[in-house]
Order: C-alpha cells, then structure tokens, then sequence
C-alpha cells in the first residue's frame, strides 16, 4: 500500500490541516459551540464514512449539515422521513413520455434526493424498513438500480441521518446490522450557559452571517484518498482489534463486566472505523502516523451503536458508552 511520503502528498497534507481550520473557522460563524461534533463530522466525511447523529429537537443539526453542504461546496439535497415514505421517493422513479410527433412512448428515469453529495436523511427511524434499506444500500454500494438500470452515485456521497432520542412512538428502529453501517454515530447534547446565551444572541438579530466556500468537491476525493495512505503501525492495528473484540461477550479475552452487560459486541467493521477514524484524526492534528490516542478520541463514536446491552445493562442503566468508558479505562 502506498504511503505519504511524495512531495505532493505532504502538500495535500498541509491542505487538509488548513481545510479543516478554515471549515471550522466558517462553521463558527453560524454554529456555536459543538467543536467535538463538527471534528468528528469531518472525521467521518475525509474517512469516507456515513454518520447517524443522535440529538433532541433544536440542537441545530440541519443548520449545521447545510452549513457544511455550502461551505464545502457540496450539492445539498435533505430528505424528511416519514411512515408513508417510498423507497422510489428517495431512488428516483422512472415515467412514461409520449413523443408529440410521432406518438412513441418511452420510460424516462426521474432521479431522487439520493443523486445529491451530502444527503441529510432527516429522522430515519421514522420511516418503514423498506424505504430505511434502499437509502443503506445506496450508502453501502454508492449506486442505484431501478428499471433494470444501475446508476452511479457522485462522489463524494455522504449521508448524515438524524435521530431524535425522546420520542420513540410510530417508529421504526435500524436493526444491529443497518446501524453497524454507520461509520459513526454521533451524540449532540445542550450547549453550555454561555453558549446558549451566545446563540440567543446571535439568532435573534438581523444580521445573516455568509460562510465562505473552503474545499471543492475535488479536492474532497483527493484528500479522501490521502487519508487511507496515512501509516498505521501493527500496535495499532492490534489495539484497534483488541478493544474491538474485547467488546464481544464470547471472546475469552472481554473481561467479566462485558460479559455480564453486552448482549453483543462489535464486529470487525468496528476496528476498520478505529483505523480509518484514527487516521483521519491524525492528518487534521498535523501527524502523519496513527497513534493509540488518536484511536482512543475516536473510540465512542465508532463503538456506540455497535454494542448492545442486555436485559441486566437496562436494569441498572449500563449504556454501552459506560461500558467502552470501563474498557478504555482499562486498556
């Protein structure tokens, strides 16, 4: 595998490290506070990876995705899931056209919200599995087929679904394996007292702040590729799958509070999140190797929603990031 190393590698390193400063520099002129969410956010999108965020109403989660979308110069495309949503809303549909000349007919394909480049797929617990599975295969293969046509996705395609965690009524929850999908699930909580103060401030005034485009969709894919080239020594490959494993209940190696609480552990696509996380991490820290701290910063995000509790967890109000807290603690 190729390494950093050329003359134009470090050149695309050092624009990724001032991209990042510059994205979050603009993003500060519309979102307040959330610096460990927009990190991770970017950590994702450089990895190639897709993001469910979990957030109460009102925490600005579409204004920060769309902010993203025009700072990055992305097409921008946000799809509200509802109960009576289809899977051809979202995919496109093909109709039939009549030629006024000569009366011939022919199917023409429509296409959906899904041929945008950052999607926002707004509640996607509230929508039936059907329609939740033609948007994770979309994910998965970066392409669509209908009519008996396979369509290409425009790279870079990342998809940001939203959750709301307080109302869970008339929903329909990913199963184990959809979410493990997700390359990151991200929590967003209440601002501090001064930051609530602050966007109190600054959204109840006339003035509209405009962020400035940073990076273009090309230089996007370029430093997506220059990601995976970064260095990741066996140490690290070897602590990655070690916390990995040792979050699954049957592995002789997960310690006894694992096994008591987890109903089940992360899989392998777990520890390619840790490496592709870390490396990500590294570059936007200005270091060309991953290190363990950098696997450790991106441990929650990347093992949350891969864990289950089990029964006995519920009881006593274990969660799984109180268990990847206990194994980081502990490794």
């Amino acid at each position: 595998m190729a390494e950093i190393g050329e003359k134009n590698d470090i050149a695309l390193v050092a624009k990724l490290q001032s991209g990042y400063e510059s994205i979050r520099k603009q993003l500060s002129k519309i979102i307040v506070g959330q610096e460990q969410v927009i990190e991770q956010l970017l950590i994702a999108l450089f990895s190639r990876g897709h993001v469910l965020v979990v957030g109460v109403p009102g925490l600005a989660k579409t204004l920060l995705i769309s902010s993203i979308a025009r700072i990055l110069e992305l097409k921008f495309c946000r799809i509200q899931f509802t109960p009576d949503l289809m899977p051809s809303d979202i995919t496109g549909t093909e109709v039939i056209e009549q030629d006024p000349a000569t009366g011939a007919r022919s199917f023409r394909f429509i296409k959906g919200p899904l041929f945008g480049q950052l999607i926002l797929a707004d509640e996607i617990n509230r929508t039936p599995p059907k329609t939740q599975a033609a948007l994770l295969q979309a994910m998965q293969e970066y392409k669509i087929s209908a009519g008996g046509n396979t369509y290409q996705l425009e790279p870079p395609f990342f998809v940001l679904a939203t959750q709301n965690p307080i109302e869970q009524e008339g929903t329909y929850p990913l199963p184990e394996a959809q979410l493990d999908r997700f390359f990151f699930q991200i929590m967003m909580d209440y601002p501090s007292l001064e930051e609530e103060k602050e966007i109190i401030s600054q959204t109840t005034g006339s003035y509209q702040p405009e962020p400035e485009s940073v990076l273009s969709h090309g230089e996007i894919i370029e430093l997506q590729d220059i990601v995976r080239r970064v260095p990741a020594a066996e140490h690290t490959i070897e602590y990655s799958v070690k916390l990995a494993r040792s979050t699954r209940p049957q592995d002789e190696s997960s310690p006894e509070f694992v096994k008591r609480f987890v109903g089940w552990g992360a899989g392998p696509r777990a520890a390619q999140a840790l490496i592709l996380g870390a490396k990500a991490r590294a570059l936007l820290h200005g270091r060309y190797a991953v290190s363990v701290e950098d696997i450790r910063a991106v441990a929650l995000p990347a093992l949350r929603h891969r864990i289950i509790v089990n029964f006995h967890a519920e009881a006593e109000g274990v969660s799984s990031e109180t268990i990847i807290n206990r194994l980081l603690e502990n490794k």
